[in-house]
């Protein structure tokens, strides 16, 4: 009985004991959490902000990298949100779930099922390029590698394709169209024949992730692929630790959405940049190796 008795006590003891020391391995575990350093709890979300920058506060500590008002990563970081709390619309009207992402981009995509990921890249470029009447900078490949520039659409110009065969042709009412709507349909010929096989080509490879810009695009070529573009940027003040912001379309034909982070509610929207892990969202999964840039950037 009392060997029984005395059992029964060192049980209880080393239970305790193992207890506390668990209890204190989740303390330590929590203490250097990377995704906690450097960010205390302060309100990342204005729900009445109009544009992205104006949504999505900083994190404590950090402020957003500079971005002249001609640049591509101004035009970013100010794109049109819809209320908070609408839902992403497809297509066809039909709504998404919010499960993804946080905000929804306020720019039309169309009836037809085109406006995927690769083409919302391309859509943001073009529309910046557009806006800043840059028409001549406007062009981007089919996947067969076919160069279709705006310029020439502009003039009036339009685009044959016969299985893998593309040219230009006259219409026979050759007349210059610099409308919108005009714009548009051009956008629609590039969705139809390029993709993130195309894009990907494209793009140059950023080798310094340290150096990452804002447009700059996460993507994998091929069918499928996809491919998520960096919409914003912030810097803390001292240890010059980078995060960023990320927004895509995606399958099928969708608008715009800045994405969630799933791997850290408090953080999200932004990530961080740490070349440790892959960049998970919350619709695929990229590594660093998959960073890409307009050349000209």
């Amino acid at each position: 009985m009392k060997k029984s008795t005395s059992s029964i006590i060192l049980m209880t003891i080393a239970l305790m004991a193992a207890c506390a020391f668990e209890s204190e391995r989740r303390v330590v575990s929590e203490t250097v959490e990377p995704a906690k350093q450097n960010i205390l709890p302060k309100k990342i979300l204005e729900p009445s902000g109009k544009n992205i920058s104006e949504r999505f506060p900083t994190p404590e500590h950090y402020k957003r990298i500079v971005a002249p008002t001609s640049s591509f990563g101004y035009y970013l970081r100010n794109l049109p949100l819809k209320p908070h709390g609408s839902l992403v619309k497809y297509f066809n009207g039909a709504s998404k779930s919010p499960e993804a992402y946080l905000a929804v981009v306020d720019l039309s995509i169309g009836n037809k099922d085109l406006h995927q990921c690769a083409d919302a890249v391309i859509r943001l470029r073009a529309e910046y390029f557009w806006k800043q009447n840059r028409f001549s900078e406007i062009h981007f490949n089919f996947t067969n590698g076919f160069v279709a520039d705006y310029s020439r659409w502009r003039k009036g110009y339009r685009i044959w394709v016969n299985e893998n065969k593309v040219s230009w042709y006259v219409p026979k009412m050759l007349q210059k169209n610099d409308s919108y709507k005009a714009f548009w349909k051009y956008l629609e010929k590039v969705f139809t024949y390029a993709g993130t096989l195309s894009l990907s080509k494209e793009l140059t490879l950023v080798k310094n992730l340290n150096e990452m810009k804002i447009g700059d695009v996460f993507i994998q070529g091929g069918s499928p692929g996809h491919a998520v573009i960096v919409v914003d940027i912030a810097e803390h003040k001292t240890t010059k630790e980078k995060i960023f912001m990320l927004a895509q379309s995606y399958m099928p034909a969708q608008e715009i959405q800045i994405l969630k982070n799933p791997n850290d509610e408090v953080l999200s929207p932004w990530y961080k940049i740490d070349c440790s892990y892959d960049v998970h969202t919350p619709e695929w999964s990229f590594s660093y190796d998959d960073l890409k840039r307009f050349e000209d950037e």
